[in-house]
């Protein structure tokens, strides 16, 4: 089968970054899948794992954790999709990943592809999706009020996949405010046209500009980046008793600040729930059908907004090259091998 791979982690710009390469087609046991892939999208982690974490020796490192396609076979204790199924998924970041033609999947982290949209609409979804959703409602659980609080929350990044999910999530599912961070006319007209009641610049002080709204201080901060640059800010702008989640990788974090608010501190990997296999690793296949059932309605929408084809090499350099960049609003995706 088609796949694209590497044998060395390093940075985009070399020509073996990424090398189009052929693969066993891998056959399903268990509870797994195996899925004929039509659609891939590109997330920070991918950048991440390309240029820190190398292939055992003599092998090759396939990345990718968001795919939409058909499944073709079931292992023996597959029970919940049969051939033929249109599913979307993140996958499992201790597994192979989903940039090739066939992809072995858990049935229990898969949900059904939302019928109203096409394949690269679809492979947007999944990772940004699971991840809002459990900072949202597992970690931040923004549906239980802070005493004194507004009930509001700061996004920060809006304008990324992240966060125009996110966005949507909150408007569809809560009442609560929903006050978004960017820092260029293009994104800052883009999560309005998502949902965000409040725009401010993450360029400038956020505690300041978030003040000036007068709606008093929020109950609830989700940082998607940059969070070592704006934690002053967060620790000053967040309500007493707040609660706040971070989903970057900053090299060092000083929470201390955080004591004389009593604020809760809340890191969320999607992917957890995959590693350790736990025992809610099926809440994410649950909240994916959520998702889907989400779209259909037309209550929330995808946020893909470039699509590259035909999935290979030389265009998967260059989605990562643009989620390299900063600059990206929404998903990139890849369609079609």
């Amino acid at each position: 089968m088609k796949a694209i791979g590497y044998r060395a982690a390093g940075a985009i710009d070399r020509p073996d970054a990424l090398e189009d390469i052929e693969l066993a087609r891998p056959t399903p046991s268990g509870r797994d899948i195996l899925v004929e892939v039509d659609a891939i999208s590109v997330n920070p982690v991918d950048t991440k794992v390309r240029k820190g974490a190398n292939p055992e020796a003599g092998q090759w490192k396939v990345l990718g954790w968001d795919a939409v396609g058909k499944v073709v076979e079931v292992g023996p204790d597959a029970r919940d999709f049969k051939p033929g199924d249109e599913v979307f998924y993140a996958g499992s970041l201790i597994r192979p990943g989903a940039n090739s033609q066939f992809h072995l999947v858990d049935e229990r982290i898969v949900g059904k592809k939302p019928a109203s949209l096409s394949n690269a609409e679809a492979a947007a979804m999944p990772l940004t999706a699971i991840t809002a959703w459990e900072m949202l409602f597992d970690r931040l659980d923004i549906r239980k009020p802070v005493a004194g609080a507004a009930n509001a929350i700061v996004i920060i990044g809006g304008a990324g996949g992240v966060g125009s999910i996110a966005i949507q999530l909150v408007r569809a599912l809560t009442d609560v405010t929903v006050i978004a961070t960017a820092s260029r006319p293009e994104t800052q007209d883009w999560v309005r046209a998502l949902g965000a009641h409040h725009v401010i610049d993450h360029s400038r002080p956020i505690a300041e500009q978030v003040a000036a709204l007068g709606i008093g201080a929020p109950a609830f901060v989700f940082s998607t980046t940059g969070t070592d640059h704006h934690l002053k800010e967060i620790i000053e702008l967040i309500a007493p008793q707040g609660r706040f989640g971070l989903i970057d990788d900053p090299q060092s974090l000083d929470v201390v600040g955080f004591k004389r608010k009593a604020v809760s501190i809340h890191w969320e990997l999607m992917f957890t729930r995959s590693i350790f296999e736990t025992a809610d690793m099926g809440e994410q296949g649950r909240l994916l059908n959520d998702v889907s059932r989400l779209i259909d309605e037309g209550k929330i929408r995808t946020t893909v907004t470039e699509t590259l084809s035909p999935i290979n090499a030389d265009n998967l350099r260059k989605a990562h090259a643009a989620i390299e960049s900063g600059r990206t609003r929404g998903k990139v995706v890849l369609e079609g091998f």
